[in-house]
């Protein structure tokens, strides 16, 4: 099961990314590490960093997606954020968005891209 839904989660990802280049997005990095944390895609629209956490659920999901981005991930997000602005002297603001994705059999659908979906906590800016 746990192979299984990280599967889903890499598709669900990959699909994004396509997503994302189709609307004029350039992809930075996916899956971007910093220690235990992960940013699922890295881009960049030209004029902001985005980062964007990417929510694959099956069709018979319970709760939305983006329900499933609590304070604690979103601090963690945050986190990695902070690192990888600095790693890469990255002088753009930074946006968090998130993509919706719902896996029907074997095929994905943006159910919603939500741009601006938090904000880095105050002590963070």
């Amino acid at each position: 099961y746990m192979a299984d839904k990280n599967e889903t989660g890499k598709t669900g990802e990959a699909a994004a990314c396509s997503y994302l280049k189709i609307n004029g997005y350039t992809i930075l990095h996916t899956n971007w590490r910093y220690r235990r944390y992960e940013l699922d895609i890295v881009a960049s629209n030209g004029e902001e960093l985005v980062v964007i956490e990417v929510k694959t659920r099956s069709e018979s999901y319970l709760i939305y997606p983006e329900e499933s981005v609590n304070r604690t991930k979103i601090k963690h997000i945050v986190s990695a954020t902070d690192v990888y602005v600095r790693r890469y002297n990255i002088e753009q603001p930074v946006r968090f968005d998130i993509i919706c994705m719902i896996r029907e059999k074997d095929s994905y659908t943006i159910e919603r891209h939500i741009e601006d979906a938090f904000y880095a906590p105050l002590r963070f800016r």
